[in-house]
């Protein structure tokens, strides 16, 4: 039995970070907004579960991290979120050498210059790292002011840059070009690289610059590229965008399937719930939305598949391993970004693995451990333990290798490259150090780009819904509409993407969200 249909400004389809930061917004003007969620609960990708049972610990199972959360949107919803500022950006062992490694100390730079000494044999290769750390803060101080406003263009941008050489380099050059020019060492320069390869399958050297956007996005946060842990874990910055949704005044509706989506706004649901907006915003990807526009009767050639390319593994630690290299604490080694195998050869011969259908062999992975910034998401007990969380996120693992693969076994081969991987620098295995479940299971879990696709509805397990576009129009791009000047534009007038698929989307940011609101509010005033 179809019910009859209900009416509202906007209907918002999924319920991720960017659809609650878009009814919020819109609450907050008055305007009536629904938010349609097919699973039981809101957030998307950004939440905290307890994976084990009767372990008390919740992981960011999913986004882990926050940088492009602008203040602007945490202060327009009053939002309550601490974030914390990590002192380590990175600890890198040599892969060749792994008795020692890179470890970058905010706080000390003669300690990191030593480091960097120690590990390459360069005693200059610390300054050319910061250098060009230096100058990519340059495009930060440009670009991330702009991503809450209508979309800039090139040429402005440009202009607030300054830097002509670097301004090419990054946006007109594949990325190895910088990075060989700016730094000797592979190591340095894999450390750099990774920063355009997180969910990205790419090399240095791709024609596409494919890699060259995702790092622009990984350090433009916040002005400094700084990335921040969230004191409760993701799941705290949803619960807080899902009070300010709630308390503005919006619906939110979960285990709401969407069926079907018309141009002209209507939204059908499964078991026959119809919603009708003066516009619908879409939170999720475009292979998702063409699929939904096609069952509303709207024909059209599908977007090109999307196609993400990682895996991330969350365990539970007794205690932190310890390391080969014994001249760096392990609470410094894992409090920031923990390397492994990443030089630039390793980063692209991984690529020529997967690009050929084989698993990665080292598998580039990099490591966090958000209880050493965060203790609140372990429980007591486990705190006074010294349990410790360790999150391991792997790159060049591309959903082709496990599309069509049996699930069970895809999640254990790519969970034996992951431990393998980490296993090559530390003095211990990482399973003689895993926490135990009531029933002796040990506390380890992957997630793969399957999973994403399965649980999340992420096609292809893609977390950016296809690849980033630059953060800015070109010059001669068409900007007449509110759609278009906010970078929201799915093609059709009254529907506009609210989430990673806008042309700010991607990351944990709320920035699609936010520029979906503003550009629905112009549409709506007319």
């Amino acid at each position: 039995m179809v019910e009859a249909a209900r009416t509202h400004d906007v209907v918002i389809v999924g319920g991720g970070h960017n659809a609650l930061v878009a009814a919020a917004y819109l609450a907050r003007a008055g305007r009536s907004v629904a938010v349609l969620e097919r699973l039981g609960r809101f957030g998307g990708a950004a939440v905290s579960q307890q994976p084990w049972p009767g372990v008390d610990a919740r992981l960011s199972r999913y986004s882990y991290l926050v940088s492009l959360l602008p203040a602007r949107i945490i202060d327009d919803l009053g939002m309550r979120i601490p974030l914390r500022r990590r002192r380590y950006s990175s600890y890198t062992p040599d892969p060749a050498r792994p008795e020692r490694g890179i470890l970058i100390d905010t706080a000390d730079a003669a300690a990191t210059a030593r480091s960097f000494a120690r590990t390459t044999g360069d005693a200059d290769e610390a300054e050319r790292f910061a250098a060009l750390g230096t100058r990519l803060s340059a495009l930060a101080r440009a670009v991330f002011p702009t991503v809450t406003a209508p979309l800039p263009r090139a040429a402005d941008v440009r202009t607030q840059v300054a830097d002509d050489a670097l301004w090419h380099a990054v946006t007109q050059a594949p990325l190895g070009e910088l990075l060989r020019e700016s730094l000797r060492t592979d190591l340095a320069r894999g450390i750099a690289l990774t920063d355009g390869l997180i969910g990205t399958f790419a090399t240095a050297d791709d024609p596409s610059l494919r890699q060259n956007r995702c790092l622009l996005y990984h350090v433009i946060g916040g002005g400094t590229g700084d990335w921040d842990v969230p004191v409760g874990g993701m799941g705290r910055v949803s619960a807080e965008l899902e009070r300010a949704a709630r308390e503005a005044g919006a619906e939110l509706i979960a285990d709401a399937t969407v069926t079907s989506v018309t141009p002209e706004g209507e939204v059908q649901t499964a078991g026959g719930g119809v919603f009708h907006g003066r516009l619908v915003l879409s939170g999720v990807g475009p292979a998702v939305l063409h699929g939904l526009l096609a069952a509303g009767g709207v024909a059209g050639d599908a977007p090109s598949a999307p196609e993400g390319a990682q895996v991330k593994v969350n365990m539970l630690l007794r205690r932190l391993p310890r390391l080969r290299d014994d001249a760096v604490d392990p609470t410094a080694a894992f409090a920031g970004t923990f390397h492994i195998n990443e030089t630039l050869t390793q980063l692209d011969a991984a690529h020529a693995a997967a690009s050929a259908g084989r698993l990665p062999t080292p598998l580039p992975a990099e490591i966090y451990c958000h209880s050493l910034t965060d203790p609140t998401i372990l429980g007591s007990g486990l705190r006074a333990s010294g349990a410790q969380t360790l999150t391991l996120f792997g790159l060049q693992a591309p959903h082709r290798l496990v599309a069509g693969a049996d699930p069970e076994r895809a999640r254990a081969d790519l969970l034996r490259a992951a431990q393998a991987t980490l296993d090559s620098v530390l003095a211990e295995p990482i399973a003689d150090v895993l926490y135990e479940t009531p029933e002796g299971a040990p506390c380890i879990e992957a997630r793969t780009t399957g999973d994403l696709e399965a649980s999340l509805g992420m096609t292809g397990g893609d977390i950016f819904h296809g690849d980033l576009s630059w953060p800015w129009a070109e010059d001669d791009d068409d900007l007449d509409s509110p759609a278009a000047r906010w970078g929201v534009s799915t093609g059709h007038e009254r529907v506009l993407w609210c989430g990673s698929a806008a042309r700010r989307g991607g990351a944990v940011s709320g920035i699609g969200g936010h520029n979906a609101a503003h550009a629905a509010l112009e549409l709506l005033d007319r």
